[in-house]
């Protein structure tokens, strides 16, 4: 057997390195007649095209900046951090804090193992290297462009309350939405926090991306929904009307009260005859209470209403039981420069001026009276409209006849024929007292009875001899 014969007939395949030839290599055992030698394809040893190896692996990195919005798939949760995978050379680090508007959440409770998210870049590689994302953020600028739309439509927006802050309530409406307390419902609301939980329906009334400001009106949204019911109750309304109420609200300035379909105000100087320091002292929230329709304005949709227009004006019923002349007994309240108030029955005073305080020129008040002193004065004039009263202390010294609650003590039977106080009619009896009680009006006398007055003060004074 020749040489050739014992070596397949053939030389010896040649490597690549020492012969040149790039191509292929017959696999062992390979079949000769199958066309390809029996290989399984090409070996490609280089498909970069000419790009290097790192270039290659940035290619199949996601290009992004700070302040983009990217998405991702959460890879683990932890108690103070989300890792999300967006396509980087490491995973994204979303903090708690980050997570959702609401304040100290759990993460678990905002996303969970392999939920595609949005987040916004906050810091590529903060010193630690880390990338460092934001999901409200993401949420956030979302958000805007909803919020924004809806306001130029003057649409709706809803979410749920999720705090209870500072003058008002907390709305996820994709943002953080201010909801004051004011604007709540249609009347005040003292308690908000029965709201949180509750998802409302509110306008957008204010909107201020640049101090991320959102303000909410749910009031708004109800009148709006309710305008034709309010129509209607107001155009069935008119001055002059008595109706009952519910106290919903009391303010520095008054009371409103709950008609059965809108609130009126009770201003401060409607809610008594009497001076009213606050009104609270006059009336609670949840009071029953029968008031008069005052005013209605239709275009700014207000009810004014009165307490005190239902209730006995003291002024008046005062003027009815009283006559100019009468002796009355007051106490007085306050000293002015120029005379002193004296309280001659519930919530009526009236004005003593100087010159009226004794026969003598008098400097001040205070050389004749002082606060919280009792005493008799005369009745000189009452001018109902006006709400004055106008009394003497020298005048009363004169003598006069007492008002109609004092005769049963002070009248004329009291005195002898020369004058003297010998007391006061004998006792009537337990049903005459009650009647006679009926009958008086006007200011109530003190609680202890007055001391009797000068003998000329419980009758006619006599004329002075003509010279």
């Amino acid at each position: 057997m020749s040489e050739t014969d014992a070596t397949g007939g053939g030389s010896a395949p040649v490597l690549e390195s020492e012969a040149g030839d790039t191509g292929p290599t017959p696999s062992p055992g390979g079949d000769a007649g199958d066309g390809n030698g029996g290989r399984e394809g090409p070996v490609v040893l280089d498909d970069l095209g000419g790009q290097s190896f790192s270039d290659a692996v940035d290619a199949t990195i996601v290009a992004f900046d700070d302040g983009d919005i990217v998405s991702g798939k959460v890879v683990k949760i932890d108690s103070d951090e989300v890792l999300l995978d967006i396509g980087y050379k490491s995973e994204g680090v979303i903090p708690s804090r980050e997570l959702s508007i609401r304040n100290d959440i759990d993460p678990h409770e905002v996303v969970s193992l392999d939920e595609e998210l949005e987040a916004l870049v906050l810091t590529k590689e903060d010193k630690d290297g880390r990338l460092i994302l934001s999901k409200k953020r993401a949420q956030y600028e979302r958000a805007w462009g909803t919020i924004e739309a809806l306001k130029e439509k003057d649409e709706v927006v809803e979410g749920p309350v999720i705090e209870v802050v500072k003058g008002g309530l907390i709305l996820d409406i994709g943002l953080r939405g201010f909801l004051p307390a004011s604007l709540v419902d249609l009347r005040r609301v003292r308690d908000l926090h029965p709201y949180v939980g509750r998802t409302l329906e509110c306008k957008i009334i204010e909107l201020d991306k640049n101090r991320n400001n959102v303000v909410l009106s749910r009031r708004a949204y109800l009148e709006e929904t309710q305008r034709e019911q309010r129509d209607e109750f107001l155009a069935n309304l008119k001055p002059g009307e008595v109706r009952q109420g519910v106290v919903s609200s009391v303010v520095n300035f008054g009371a409103f009260v709950d008609l059965g379909g809108m609130d009126g105000l009770v201003h401060v100087s409607e809610l008594s005859w009497k001076h009213v320091d606050h009104p609270s002292s006059v009336v609670q929230v949840g009071d029953e209470v029968t008031v008069q329709v005052l005013d209605v304005d239709l275009s700014r949709e207000r009810i004014s209403l009165s307490l005190k227009a239902t209730q006995q004006d003291p002024w008046q019923e005062f003027a009815d039981g009283h006559e100019v002349g009468e002796l009355v007994y007051g106490k007085v309240t306050k000293l002015v420069p120029f005379g002193a108030f004296v309280q001659v029955g519930d919530g009526i005073e009236g004005l003593v001026h100087i010159s009226e305080m004794a026969g003598h020129h008098v400097e001040s008040p205070e050389q004749v009276v002082t606060p919280g002193e009792e005493l008799w004065v005369k009745i000189i004039d009452i001018d109902l409209d006006r709400r004055r009263i106008s009394l003497s202390i020298k005048q009363a010294a004169e003598g006069g006849e007492v008002a109609a609650e004092y005769r049963d003590q002070f009248g004329e039977h009291a005195y002898d024929e020369h004058g003297n106080y010998i007391g006061a009619a004998p006792e009537p009896s337990e049903g005459e007292a009650g009647a006679a009680g009926n009958a008086r009006t006007g200011a109530e006398g003190p609680a202890v009875a007055p001391p009797a007055p000068e003998a000329s003060q419980a009758v006619e004074a006599e004329e002075p001899p003509v010279e």
